[in-house]
């Protein structure tokens, strides 16, 4: 019995330190590689575990295989961007207010990637009013780790055209979420040029959007959009927000539009560029074709946003997103060329979210 424990201690052992070498030499390698690696450590493990090797007990053995079960616990340290040009840091990936969130009746998946997003150490949050039940699964979190509220950038957004729905439903987000103020309210899915008349026109939801962010209920305000680049291009260059989220992904880079125009326009007034659809929903990866969620993360990283967002349905996923935000690579040009050649035959279909184009 002794000796079994103390085969299961050298194991422990054994693993940090190879778990140490793995990563300096993943840093140079893609994630399959660094999968073989894990797997190669795994099967020494097994044999560690099945050899009878006479072992003396070590505390220092006793302090590493400690440092193994915690090193799981310990946040990556996910490079930041500047939000705009003058407002915070945060970090270049973000948790997104899709996959589980946007749901209903999911609490302890929803409460589970929450806090492995914050425990990785990611800062930004998206939410919205019409994302199902975020907002509530974010109330839930912030009401047990208000502790952790300077140090999140919490977001939510009101699709409400009018003055007035739009007051309401900032209320409605600030009480469900049992928070004082928000750090960005955007104004969400801005399609049409009957959407513009309304929300900037007398009694629309911009004066909504300009009071809030002047009263102190939310630090910026921002649009969100992703049905026609030259739509969202006109509020981008005539309303006063201070950030844009819009799709960046492969199909934004054959079609136009979001990625040169609106991009273009929000630089040239220090917007805050995040970034939207980067997977596609998953319908963009593609194991046949090598088309990975990290590849499609570092394209959305390679462009000027200040974080791309990512919905999760998983406390892994979030892992997995948050390693990327610490590892990003550029693409190169080669890279970059060979992933839109996947994407140009079929392009159109791809960009579903966009309606007819």
């Amino acid at each position: 019995m002794a000796d079994r424990v103390m085969r299961q201690v050298i194991s422990y052992a054994f693993i940090t330190v190879a778990r140490i070498v793995i990563m300096v030499i993943s840093e140079a390698l893609n994630s399959q590689a660094e999968m073989l690696l894990t797997c190669c450590l795994n099967l020494v493990i097994a044999f560690v575990n099945a050899a009878h090797i006479p072992i003396i007990a070590n505390p220092f053995l006793f302090i590493l295989s400690c440092a193994y079960l915690l090193q799981e616990r310990i946040a990556v340290a996910i490079t930041t961007r500047p939000f705009g040009r003058s407002g915070p840091l945060v970090t270049q990936v973000g948790l997104g207010g899709e996959g589980v969130l946007r749901t209903y009746g999911r609490e302890p998946e929803a409460r589970a990637v929450i806090e492995q997003a914050a425990l990785q150490g990611i800062t930004y949050f998206d939410s919205a009013q019409a994302y199902a039940g975020s907002q509530s699964y974010y109330g839930a979190f912030w009401r047990s780790n208000h502790a952790l509220r300077s140090r999140i950038f919490q977001t939510s957004k009101s699709a409400a055209r009018d003055f007035l729905g739009a007051k309401a439903d900032l209320a409605d987000s600030l009480e469900i979420m049992g928070l004082e103020k928000l750090d960005l309210w955007q104004i969400h899915d801005l399609r049409t040029r009957q959407d513009i008349e309304e929300i900037e026109g007398p009694g629309g939801a911009l004066r909504a959007f300009v009071q809030a962010r002047d009263a102190g209920l939310v630090r910026f305000i921002g649009v969100t959009g992703h049905h026609d680049p030259k739509i969202l291009e006109h509020a981008v260059k005539k309303w006063p927000v201070d950030a844009v989220l819009m799709p960046v992904n492969p199909v934004e880079a054959i079609l136009g539009g979001f990625l040169d125009r609106v991009i273009a326009a929000a630089q040239d007034r220090g917007l805050a560029v995040i970034g939207m659809k980067a997977l596609g929903g998953s319908h963009y990866i593609s194991p046949r074709f090598g088309v990975t969620a990290e590849l499609l993360l570092r394209f959305a990283l390679s462009r000027e946003v200040s974080t791309a967002i990512v919905g999760c349905g998983s406390a892994a996923e979030v892992e997995a997103l948050a390693r990327v935000g610490a590892h990003f690579q550029p693409l190169a040009d080669e890279e970059e060329e060979r992933l839109l050649e996947i994407f140009r035959p079929i392009v159109r279909r791809l960009a579903y979210y966009r309606g007819a184009i």
